[in-house]
């Protein structure tokens, strides 16, 4: 698990946790806490790797891995494979569950905490030059590389894991 740095660029904005929270909580249509999810979809060595159009706060490029709100019905693998679908244009079959992340999100004006659950995918089908319009690009990317590369270090702890579990002598 990991709680820093943020993860995740405006308006997902995440910030450190306050001081101390305000009485009553988050106003009514403002979730007391956010739940998303994504995946690490490897093939070959590779793993599936987004830049997303919105930019980190400070208006750098963000190297992030697939992941997105839980539709109403909808179960966390579930989603983490649908984002994985739109956001990197590639399907893969569910391996396991590598861990959540979690951080804070600034949301109109607001702090929220937010748990994101990432999951293993092997690659079945799919090309990233396939990805949604809220990606600016989608490629893969050495696995190696990437547990490096990515901006937040809960997505590089993510890879760090999946490097774990597909060769466990490491």
């Amino acid at each position: 698990m990991s709680s820093s740095p943020p993860e995740g660029p405006s308006p997902d904005a995440p910030e450190p946790a306050p001081e101390a929270s305000g009485p009553g909580g988050p106003p009514p249509d403002l979730p007391a806490q956010e739940h998303s999810a994504g995946g690490v979809l490897v093939r070959d060595g590779q793993v599936a790797v987004i830049v997303p159009r919105r930019r980190a706060p400070d208006g750098r490029q963000v190297l992030a891995l697939p992941k997105g709100h839980i539709d109403p019905g909808e179960t966390p693998e579930q989603a983490a494979a649908r984002e994985v679908r739109e956001e990197a244009g590639v399907e893969g079959e569910l391996i396991a569950k590598l861990g959540d992340v979690r951080y804070w999100r600034r949301r109109r004006g607001r702090q929220i905490p937010k748990e994101v659950a990432f999951y293993l995918f092997e690659f079945r089908s799919g090309d990233p030059a396939r990805h949604d319009h809220e990606v600016e690009e989608a490629r893969w990317m050495p696995l190696a590389e990437a547990e490096r590369a990515l901006t937040y270090e809960g997505e590089r702890e993510m890879v760090s894991r999946a490097l774990s579990r597909l060769a466990p002598d490491r």
